[in-house]
């Protein structure tokens, strides 16, 4: 039998009500000849509740207990499931991540796969089970110890396992009812796609777009798993959502898919930096071992050139704003411990950044001009500037994020198709 393996996020399955729904979806899926896997999340708002009990019982917690704690939301979720399909007639049973079992590296709280052995499943399915319902969110390290792969990490178990099985394809039940051109609550005139490709959709999700957790859309990439993502709360069928796939499965695409933002954005400045070789390193190297995810990278001729002896530059980098005080305790450290000399560290913490991305731009010249010109005509100045193959993006003043978002989606004409 075909193997499709189907998704349920915390919203899906926020009550029995929505359990029943969901198993309604896959009912309907076996029905079409599919030997099914489903991965589930918590319920909604689980999780938090779950490490917020965690960090009121111990606040310097211990990550393996962490692990065992908040994993068990899922585990709930999955047996609920199961005993759902049973009631409907469906043979399913539900298997926590030890018991595939889904292996993992060690990294409590931030686990990533190793393998996922097929034998037990494969002898489920043989037997005449028609449905595994897994636990997503969770695996095995060598020790022996339940793991947690992050939050969103039941899409990236989603994934994993439609890779290791071959399955047809990876469906992915939110409630959103598919990939849009740019956050519809911003934009009115949001398009909703019916394609896009994977790294479009890799760019967009670590640029901001929450609807796939990033780590998932990597795996899929890699192991060529095709992904939909649709909505749990409307009638599907195989034209529905929006599928994540290879480029050439897509005819013809616009220079720009899409419009993406990040609100939670710093810029800090490292003012009157020595100019030398291995500056970037003695400054990033440091900024990297403290945790801090550094994003956009600009380099200038110091205004203060003239008041030093030997040259100097400013080092202009951003990162996610709730990382500001570690990036600047790991500059301190830096500068007490002799790796770097500067005159001071100056963080604007009221930027946003905002993206444009599509695979179009690899053959078209212009995006760029286009981009700047449709923000210089609402009167908004870019800060920095960050360009890939098929990306561009700016930092600006948070205030004018809407206007931006809304400004660049009419300038390439996403909303129409």
């Amino acid at each position: 039998m075909p193997i499709l393996v189907m998704k349920f996020g915390g919203t899906s399955v926020a009550d029995l009500d929505r359990i029943a729904n969901a198993a309604e979806k896959v009912k309907r899926e076996v029905e079409r000849g599919y030997d099914v896997i489903v991965i589930v999340s918590a319920m909604a708002g689980r999780t938090n509740e779950l490490v917020n009990w965690v960090e009121k019982t111990s606040p310097f917690y211990d990550a393996r207990e962490y692990d065992a704690v908040v994993s068990s939301g899922e585990n709930v979720t999955a047996g609920l499931m199961s005993l759902r399909l049973q009631e409907m007639g469906i043979s399913a049973r539900s298997w926590q991540g030890w018991q595939v079992p889904i292996n993992t590296t060690s990294a409590h709280g931030a686990a990533r796969f190793m393998s996922i052995p097929r034998e037990n499943l494969d002898a489920k399915f043989a037997e005449g089970f028609k449905v595994a319902v897994i636990a997503g969110f969770q695996g095995l390290s060598h020790e022996g110890r339940i793991t947690t792969l992050g939050r969103g990490g039941s899409d990236t178990t989603a994934v994993a396992f439609a890779a290791a099985f071959k399955a047809e394809r990876c469906d992915i039940y939110t409630d959103v009812d598919g990939i849009y051109t740019t956050d519809p609550r911003i934009s009115s005139k949001a398009r909703k796609l019916d394609r896009i490709a994977f790294e479009e959709m890799l760019e967009l999700a670590s640029l901001g777009a929450k609807v796939l957790q990033t780590r998932s859309v990597e795996l899929a990439m890699r192991y060529k798993v095709p992904l939909r993502v649709l909505s749990s709360f409307e009638e599907t069928n195989e034209n529905s959502g929006t599928l994540v796939c290879d480029e050439d499965q897509i005819m013809e695409s616009k220079v720009v898919s899409g419009v993406a933002y990040s609100r939670d954005e710093a810029k800090m400045t490292l003012v009157t930096v020595e100019d030398r070789p291995g500056i970037a390193s003695a400054i990033f190297g440091p900024l990297a071992d403290a945790g801090v995810n550094v994003d956009m990278i600009v380099q200038n001729i110091s205004e203060r050139q003239a008041e030093h002896s030997v040259k100097v530059t400013d080092m202009t980098f951003s990162c996610p704003i709730n990382q500001v005080a570690r990036a600047r305790k790991a500059m301190e450290d830096a500068r007490d411990a002799g790796l770097i000399q500067f005159d001071e560290l100056v963080a604007d913490e009221d930027v946003a950044k905002i993206s444009v991305v599509g695979i179009g731009m690899r053959s078209h010249a212009g995006v760029a001009a286009q981009m700047f010109k449709a923000l210089a005509a609402e009167n908004i100045n870019i800060k920095v500037i960050a360009t890939s193959e098929i990306k561009i993006s700016v930092l600006i003043d948070r205030k004018y994020l809407e206007l931006a978002v809304q400004a660049l989606h009419d300038a390439f004409e996403l909303d129409k198709a």
